[in-house]
């Protein structure tokens, strides 16, 4: 595994974990700056839109600058922004801090699956991506208990001051270990695009257009189904509210596990690895919604939602650079598409719960997104194959 994956995955670690450990550090935050629970749950939200706009915005703003120039750039802003919350001296500048750092989190995701890429051999890509996004699915696991003992034993400020010194780590070993031009020169194929016309020129890709849809369908439905699970555990399967925590750690094993195998599929059979991926969430999210009341049936389940849910992810990355030609933008639209599904699911779920359709509804509702995206892309996957096969032809000849 050459050394630059791993201070990728560093990189990954540090931000995944900044985005979920405020869960468990938010009431001893609104008890610091004296706000309400909205106000201190804005401190998630307000994140969250960040990193849609960032994903986009510093993607497009840095097409023209060298890849690890522009991951060294994100990380800085990661450390400052992390800074910025363990001393911040009111809500105001709290807030702020978690803007800085989100502004990051897109960006980094973006154009690290390209850097990634493009330290490996082209047959090793979307493991290459898989490796990065360990990090993410770490810290999903570990985010929200690690924020929760550390804010209990030293206080929340030390859990910003033990996040800066993740960034500054990761900032270390990308300087040190990422080649100079990774990302920038691709291992096969032409030159990805560097301006922000040209950027721009990969969305007249159908196919990057139909990868979006799956990503934003794919992850909704996983998103509109995990949101409200606290729910679906402790009124439908009849868990405790302490059960949650570890419940929800199950889930995260899940992500890990279905990110490291979905990233060694996708190498050998992406389309059909994204396929199984979605087909197998929308069952388990269906499944879930008619067993939710075994509390056996629920901790199988949700690991299963954990490793269908993300053994997509790093086929969805390669497959949207190749057809975009490794144009950047198009990796941030991804990470940005995702965070779109994100909120329609949530939107989705919630409004299944204020018709009175009870707490299995978003879980149904969950189902029929994802199953959406297996229709979205089947049809990418029947659109690809003429090309495909005109690729291998051409290979032959060569």
């Amino acid at each position: 595994m050459p050394s630059g994956l791993v201070a990728l995955a560093v990189g990954g670690f540090g931000i995944g974990l900044t985005e979920f450990l405020i869960a468990g550090l938010l009431p001893q935050v609104a008890s610091s700056f004296a706000v309400s629970e909205a106000a201190a749950g804005r401190l998630i939200s307000g994140y969250a839109l960040s990193v849609a706009v960032g994903a986009i915005v510093l993607t497009a703003a840095t097409a023209r600058l060298p890849r690890k120039q522009v991951l060294v750039g994100l990380v800085v802003l990661f450390v400052l922004g992390n800074l910025l919350s363990a001393i911040a001296p009111d809500y105001p500048v709290m807030l702020l801090g978690r803007i800085v750092a989100a502004l990051c989190h897109g960006s980094f995701f973006g154009i690290g699956s390209l850097v990634a890429r493009s330290l490996v051999a082209p047959e090793r890509k979307s493991r290459a991506v898989a490796v990065m996004f360990a990090g993410l699915t770490v810290a999903n696991v570990l985010g929200v208990p690690f924020g929760a003992l550390v804010g209990e034993r030293w206080g929340w400020r030390a859990a910003f001051w033990a996040v800066t010194a993740v960034g500054l780590l990761a900032l270390a070993g990308i300087i040190a270990c990422v080649p100079g031009r990774a990302g920038r020169t691709p291992t096969t194929g032409p030159a990805p695009p560097a301006g922000l016309r040209a950027q721009l020129g990969a969305f007249r890709s159908g196919q990057v257009w139909l990868t979006l849809a799956a990503t934003a369908l794919g992850y909704g439905g996983m998103f509109g189904a995990f949101s409200y699970l606290a729910y679906t555990f402790t009124e439908v399967g009849g868990f405790s509210a302490a059960d949650v925590a570890w419940l929800l750690m199950v889930y995260g094993v899940g992500l890990v596990v279905g990110n490291l195998v979905g990233g060694r599929a996708a190498d050998h059979d992406r389309d059909r690895t994204l396929l199984l991926a979605l087909a197998g969430l929308t069952v388990t999210l269906a499944v879930f919604g008619l067993l939710a009341e075994s509390a056996t049936a629920s901790v199988v389940l949700v690991f299963l939602m954990g490793v269908f849910g993300f053994a997509g992810v790093p086929g969805m990355i390669t497959r949207v650079t190749d057809h975009a030609h490794g144009a950047a933008l198009a990796a941030g639209a991804n990470v940005s598409a995702s965070n779109v599904g994100n909120a329609l699911g949530a939107w989705a779920g919630g409004l299944a719960l204020t018709m009175g359709l009870g707490y299995t509804a978003p879980l149904y509702v969950g189902a029929g997104m994802v199953l959406t995206a297996v229709a979205v892309m089947a049809v990418a996957a029947r659109l690809d194959r003429p090309a495909e096969r005109q690729d291998r032809e051409s290979a032959a000849l060569r």
